[in-house]
């Protein structure tokens, strides 16, 4: 026999997902708890319990592709660093050949 519940499915469901979203906006990150909890009518603490178990079921997913984000964002960091010693160099050596004087 299931527990019973204050809240309905529905409204558990909805409001997790509404704060998950928010959460993920950075614009609406800050108070996004709180402010769903009022307009949903839960308790603050209950959707924030809900959203934690959300997001951590959700981790493995999203830690993976962090970490393909991360590899993929460390060889581009890389492959710019190289291009920018390239133009360094080039910029130097045109800048010697336009000091010089000519003859």
């Amino acid at each position: 026999m299931p527990a019973s519940s204050k809240y309905p499915e529905e409204l558990r469901v909805r409001a997790t997902r509404l704060a998950v979203e928010a959460r993920k906006d950075p614009d609406t990150r800050s108070g996004a708890i709180t402010r769903i909890a009022e307009q949903c009518g839960v308790h603050k603490e209950t959707l924030r319990t809900w959203v934690r178990r959300a997001e951590e079921s959700e981790l493995p997913i999203g830690s993976e592709d962090t970490t393909a984000r991360i590899r993929r964002l460390e060889k581009e960091n890389r492959e710019l660093r190289r291009s920018n010693s390239i133009l360094k160099s080039a910029a130097a050596f045109f800048a010697a050949e336009f000091d010089r004087p000519q003859s």
